[in-house]
């Protein structure tokens, strides 16, 4: 079977292009995107195709990036295809996202890939991958450890990405171009020693094949196995989620804890994921984190609380879980002019103050919604504010100053709820009261105190 016909399977099996389709075509010059760039050329007619093809220049190769833009610029203009190019910073960004170049690198090309599409109006986008690029992927992730789900590998359609090249062997590639004299150009970085992929391709695959001359071929339907299971799995876990969910927004999911009880781990594990890509997406979170979520679910606390990469907080309460990205809240500033009621909105709370004489609190006793002060220390306006750097006062019963910061992580006070814990501030600056936690020493009442301020927080 030729080629063509090969890569037109290939299309009518993953539903890959439909009639008069716009493609975005990327094109490096490398041997898979030249072969895709005339396949697609060539299947143009039938399908009815608008064709735009789009070379990404890294900016890391400057003496080789001119060359293969004329290359391109040229093949694609023998094709009658309109030609795009596009620069990226991928030093910039890798330093400035504190990631590795191959990964800055990627992550750029599909940020332009998606500009562009959207700039033509693109319905799809066709990537060069190949069958041997399944291979490899498989042989990496492996290597470095991954479930299932990383060793579906590359799919051949995602969203607007198709792969028409995706079941076939680049060896296949070659011999396509050279029988039909169409030149490419060769990426001198995939001649180097120093990337695993590389290693992988030039001296890991070579071996295996001593073993199994087809392994390129039995790995990529080992691929293909995997995304048949990862496609049920998938299901399985919407379906699960759907009774889970109590709320979502764009950044913030809560889910339900007592179907946790009767979850499989296997099935669980896809749950917290697919919540957690919900919310931030799954940039930086790994095999450990999950662990960690499923152990907090089972053996945490009410209140207790894990701090993920890429600001992402998972809370356990009585009967929710949540998955949040959301930026804490941050208490405003109050000013209580005299003795009333003030509702805190950034707190959901009610802070009440009233003056009543000494002899009022003999049957009453402080708690951490009550607070009882000498009214003769303090004198009105009053502030109620969230902490700053360098807050200190005397905690009740301490007898001595502390520091804010340390009292709030003595007191397990989790650090994503310390800017809603309203202060009463006196006059002359002083905390009065960590509300909800602790007076101040010097305010609290004593046999000579007359006169009683009385506080107290309402939820």
């Amino acid at each position: 079977m030729d080629l063509i016909q090969k890569v037109r399977d290939t299309i009518s099996k993953f539903n890959m292009i439909f009639r008069n389709d716009i493609i975005l075509i990327a094109l490096s010059g490398g041997a898979d995107s030249v072969c895709l760039l005339k396949v697609l050329s060539e299947l143009k007619d039938e399908f009815e195709l608008k064709l735009n093809s789009l070379y990404i220049d890294h900016g890391l190769r400057p003496d080789e990036i001119p060359l293969e833009i004329e290359f391109c610029s040229r093949l694609s203009e023998s094709l009658k295809i309109p030609f795009m190019i596009r620069k990226v910073d991928v030093l910039g960004y890798s330093k400035g996202e504190k990631m590795t170049k191959q990964q800055a690198a990627r992550e750029l090309r599909y940020m332009v890939f998606n500009e562009v599409a959207f700039e033509i109006k693109a319905d799809k986008i066709a990537l060069g991958h190949t069958a041997d690029d399944q291979a490899e992927t498989l042989l990496l992730r492996l290597i470095r450890g991954s479930g299932s789900l990383g060793l579906a590998g590359i799919p051949p359609v995602r969203q607007k990405i198709i792969r028409p090249l995706i079941e076939i062997e680049r060896k296949d590639i070659e011999a396509f171009l050279d029988e039909n004299n169409i030149a490419f150009v060769v990426d001198s970085s995939n001649l180097l020693d120093r990337y695993i992929r590389n290693k992988v391709r030039n001296f890991l695959i070579p071996e295996i094949k001593k073993i199994n001359p087809s392994i390129v071929n039995t790995l990529q339907k080992t691929s293909e196995i995997f995304r048949d299971e990862e496609r049920y799995f998938e299901v399985m876990v919407t379906k699960t989620m759907m009774k889970m969910i109590s709320r979502k927004t764009d950044n913030h999911i809560e889910l339900f804890l007592t179907p946790f009880e009767v979850i499989d781990t296997v099935l669980m594990r896809r749950v917290l994921r697919r919540a957690i890509d919900a919310t931030r997406g799954l940039r930086g979170i790994n095999f450990i984190h999950i662990e960690d979520i499923i152990s907090l679910i089972k053996k945490g606390k009410a209140g207790d609380r894990l701090y993920l990469p890429n600001n992402i907080r998972v809370i356990k309460g009585y009967s929710i879980l949540t998955i949040t990205c959301q930026q804490p809240n941050k208490l405003d500033t109050y000013t209580l002019y005299e003795p009333k009621s003030i509702y805190l909105k950034e707190a959901s709370l009610t802070l009440s103050c009233k003056v009543i004489d000494i002899k009022g609190i003999d049957k009453e006793v402080a708690s951490k919604k009550v607070a009882y002060l000498d009214a003769d220390k303090i004198n009105f306006p009053l502030k109620i504010r969230s902490r700053k750097e360098g807050d200190y006062f005397y905690p009740f019963g301490l007898g001595k100053r502390k520091k804010l910061q340390d009292f709030f992580v003595d007191e397990k006070i989790p650090r994503d709820e310390r800017d809603i814990v309203p202060l009463l501030i006196n006059d002359n600056g002083d905390i009065l009261w960590v509300s909800g936690y602790r007076i101040d020493d010097r305010y609290k009442i004593n046999k000579d105190t007359k006169r009683v301020l009385k506080c107290t927080i309402d939820y």
